[in-house]
């Protein structure tokens, strides 16, 4: 997409900042009081002349064997490959990005892992017209789904993008789909939620009020999902078939996911990158579930359907 009014200012960059410290404070206190044992240790750290970032990691809580809440600031002068792969034009131009960026990893294997982003980015080239854009959403990776759960997470993200059209949350939770898709297994890494990028449309302010939406309306998604599952009891088969699925989460990471590559290539702060991983995932070689086990009973969701 092409900017809308062609402005690129620090102003935006300090507000879309300060409003992702805010969130990452915010999520970080709510998934605090919800696991009620354990708490995030911050790891602050800088890029020399680069920016630099809050990681935050709780862990062995009562409820999430890892959370990982981070939000970074960084720059460069040159954009690393995996931003510039459908903006040729910017090739070689500096950057600034912003972000929070979230995966909660539970241990009960009937509380579904979930990932949420929202960030902002600008760019710019001599004689290329300087570019700003958002980005973000939430998904959801159940291993022993319930469709009152699913058709929760999907109602709230209609909810929020409503007010900004009624072609929005089709749009982007066609975009999820997509995005997170392992083509290698052929199917999806979860039931989805949102996904967007280089969102400019309409200009700076609906842009950042539509951002703000998915970052303040995530809590409301998932929380609801911990409350109903967190006590429902398990055993070695649901804890390793739960570990066999996190592997699905690692071959996304590495093989797909564009915030992995992008963090990697500019030369990111790899222990906040990889963060995301679970603490504990196994791999099983040709391993098939019971047929009509309730393992076996996944696959039917990893299909993108209709959930409202």
């Amino acid at each position: 997409m092409a900017p809308v009014d062609g402005i690129v200012s620090s102003e935006q960059i300090e507000r879309s900042e300060h409003f992702l410290r805010a969130v990452q404070d915010r999520i970080c206190a709510a998934v605090e009081q919800i696991d009620g044992s354990a708490r995030f240790v911050e790891d602050s750290w800088t890029r020399p002349a680069s920016g630099g970032g809050r990681t935050r990691v709780l862990r062995d809580g009562g409820i999430f064997e890892q959370a990982g809440v981070n939000f970074s600031l960084v720059h460069g002068d040159k954009l690393p490959p995996s931003a510039t792969a459908h903006r040729p034009e910017l090739a070689g131009g500096s950057f600034v990005a912003t972000g929070v960026s979230l995966v909660l990893h539970p241990r009960n294997p009937y509380v579904p892992t979930t990932h949420a982003n929202v960030r902002y980015f600008e760019a710019s080239k001599p004689g290329v017209e300087p570019v700003w854009w958002f980005g973000g959403g939430f998904d959801l990776t159940p291993f022993y789904p319930f469709d009152e759960d699913v058709r929760h997470w999907h109602t709230v993200a209609s909810d929020l993008c409503a007010p900004y059209g009624a072609e929005v949350y089709p749009r982007y939770k066609k975009w999820c789909d997509d995005y997170f898709y392992l083509k290698h297994r052929d199917e999806t890494r979860g039931v989805g939620g949102l996904f967007y990028d280089d969102l400019n449309e309409g200009g700076f302010e609906r842009c950042f009020a539509f951002t703000q939406a998915v970052g303040q309306g995530f809590l409301d998604a998932y929380l609801p999902i911990v409350e109903r599952r967190k006590q429902i009891p398990y055993g070695e088969r649901e804890r390793e078939f739960q570990l066999y699925r996190r592997g699905r989460y690692v071959e996304f990471n590495l093989v797909y996911d564009r915030g992995t590559l992008f963090g990697l290539q500019s030369g990111g702060r790899t222990e906040s990158i990889l963060m995301s991983l679970p603490p504990r995932v196994r791999f099983e070689y040709a391993y098939q579930p019971e047929e009509g086990s309730a393992e076996a009973r996944l696959a039917d969701y990893l299909k993108p359907r209709d959930w409202l």
